[in-house]
């Protein structure tokens, strides 16, 4: 699998309650926007707001509303709970799942590699690993990902660390294998594909699908100078809609291209006046 993907805000109402009608119109939004793939239940998505039986229908649905593949969030702190997870995702739809590290208490790299490899060894369908640090404060290496790529089960990897040194360094440790490395932050994402991602799963393309996606079918076409210059213009929007506003933010830019993204859930609250503003501000240099 390659190209742009997109950790699919979830709608809520102003109760808190799954808007299941909007979270359809978002599907058809991202795929009309040229999204290659979907994933429903990551960090954008609210995930850890969500219980084991939500983050199933969420999947349900966007894997009954999609025609690209659909890689569903699946990690979990403990390990029952990923792999329960996981099976639910499977017979939702899922094509794939996307796994993040088990966060709260630390762990080193033996038991990182250890838990991966028996979520591997239970999945129904391949899994991708998903190192987010600034979330979780768990940070895979790129020799325990060289390893992992070993693993049939073990597809690929999402890597939002921002650090392009590490990710070039994933890359030459698992050259030799089927291997799909997405990078997760927008800012770098043509100096990623650059240095030798796959793809991205991207936060940003739940705003602009069709500028993300521009940027990979620039590089594609080794327009790599272009894709520079496009990603730069997007940086600052980026920004404000992942580590500034966070997904409130982003809320709030999806109503400014008027696709209402529903509410935030608590304990996220709705952006103020002020940075609505400023978003709106951003959206339209982000826009043509």
């Amino acid at each position: 699998m390659y190209g742009t993907g997109v950790p699919l805000i979830t709608p809520f109402d102003e109760d808190g309650e799954l808007d299941a009608e909007r979270l359809r119109e978002l599907v058809g939004w991202v795929q009309d926007g040229g999204v290659d793939f979907i994933v429903p239940c990551g960090s954008n998505s609210e995930a850890e707001l969500m219980g084991v039986e939500e983050r199933a229908r969420v999947v349900e649905l966007v894997a009954d509303e999609a025609d690209v593949p659909v890689v569903a969030g699946t990690g979990h702190p403990g390990l029952k709970e990923t792999l329960r997870q996981t099976d639910l995702a499977a017979e939702a739809g899922a094509d794939a799942a996307l796994v993040v590290t088990p966060f709260y208490y630390h762990h080193d790299d033996e038991a990182l590699e250890d838990y991966y490899r028996e979520v591997a060894d239970e999945s129904p369908i391949p899994i991708y690993l998903y190192s987010v640090p600034v979330f979780t404060d768990v940070k895979l290496s790129p020799e325990v990902v060289g390893r992992l790529a070993s693993h049939d089960n073990v597809a690929g990897m999402k890597d939002s660390s921002g650090d392009v040194e590490t990710l070039q360094r994933e890359r030459r440790l698992t050259d030799d294998e089927e291997f799909d490395l997405f990078v997760g932050s927008g800012s770098v994402y043509a100096h990623a594909l650059a240095s030798g991602a796959d793809g991205g799963i991207l936060g940003l393309a739940n705003v602009v699908p069709e500028r993300a996606s521009e940027i990979f079918e620039l590089h594609q076409a080794a327009e790599d100078q272009a894709a520079r210059q496009l990603n730069a213009r997007l940086v600052e929007l980026n920004r404000a809609v992942t580590s500034r506003f966070g997904v409130p933010g982003a809320k709030a830019a999806m109503a400014e291209r008027g696709v209402p993204a529903g509410y935030p859930r608590k304990p996220h609250r709705e952006v103020g006046e002020d940075v609505r503003a400023e978003i709106a501000e951003l959206v339209e240099v982000a826009t043509p």
